[in-house]
């Protein structure tokens, strides 16, 4: 199955768009035509052509079928190991490189228990219904990169991470008890807070979506926002100075970290 980019986003990754100008070099200095290779990878020219221009991420078959007929002595099939399946949706990605490199980290998030946060039977509920359907091994892919994200909790130097999470993220329906524990459990850690912001507490800028902010080795800050179809890591400082000042309104407003606690554990209580 060919993976393909939404080009309405950001631009496909490097290493797409570099293996799919490759295999057009080489297609075109052997003299095979487009429709040669399609008709010897079993791919049809159209989907050859979106490969070349890195729109689709060009496959394991057609890779090895274009070195072998253009002569390329494995350096066109060299490029499979470069192209494996990406753990994080490509919109993603550049944010999943700056939280692995933050050395702090504050979120608010109004309807879901934040990525870091999450246990892999969460995860998983989530990520499995996707719409449209993931492969059930880019689900697994996926859960695994998730729950690796709770490293960010306990790796050294240690990372401050901040978290705010209204009342609605932790009433969801694949919140069980076993998320809630987790919950307590890693908000007990000392570079940890988790806060709760109730319903009767809510204000405007609370029901505005959820905000990253992260703060770089270098001290630079990003923020990052995120939709079902699109989203934004900047370091514009008018939008990072923004989301600053309406998380820092939302952070007073909500419970704080021990006034959280026993109120996620009346809610296991409740369970």
């Amino acid at each position: 199955m060919s993976v393909q980019y939404d080009a309405n986003s950001q631009p496909a990754p490097v290493a797409w768009r570099y293996s799919g100008n490759q295999m057009k070099r080489w297609r075109t200095k052997a003299n095979v035509t487009r429709e040669e290779l399609a008709a010897a990878s079993n791919y049809s020219p159209d989907t050859i052509k979106s490969m070349e221009q890195g729109v689709r991420m060009p496959t394991p078959r057609v890779l090895d079928v274009a070195d072998e007929l253009c002569c390329a002595e494995g350096l066109l099939s060299a490029a499979k190991e470069y192209l494996r399946r990406e753990k994080f949706p490509a919109r993603a990605q550049d944010f999943m490189e700056r939280e692995r490199e933050a050395i702090n980290l504050w979120w608010y998030e109004p309807v879901l228990v934040p990525g870091p946060l999450q246990t892999p039977s969460f995860a998983r509920l989530l990520i499995g219904n996707h719409i449209p359907p993931l492969d059930e091994d880019t689900v697994e892919e996926r859960v695994t990169a998730r729950v690796a994200r709770q490293q960010i909790h306990t790796r050294k130097p240690l990372v401050g991470c901040s978290y705010v999470l209204y009342e609605a993220a932790l009433r969801g329906p694949y919140v069980d008890e076993e998320q809630l524990l987790y919950l307590l459990e890693v908000g007990k850690l000392r570079n940890v807070s988790i806060q709760v912001l109730p319903y009767k507490r809510a204000m405007t800028a609370a029901l505005h979506g959820e905000m990253v902010l992260l703060e770089t080795k270098d001290h630079e800050r990003l923020a990052y926002t995120e939709a079902p179809s699109a989203s934004q890591l900047t370091a514009d400082p008018a939008i990072v100075s923004a989301q600053t000042e309406r998380l820092s309104m939302i952070r007073g407003m909500a419970l704080d970290p021990d006034e959280s606690a026993r109120f996620i554990e009346r809610m296991v209580a409740e369970l």
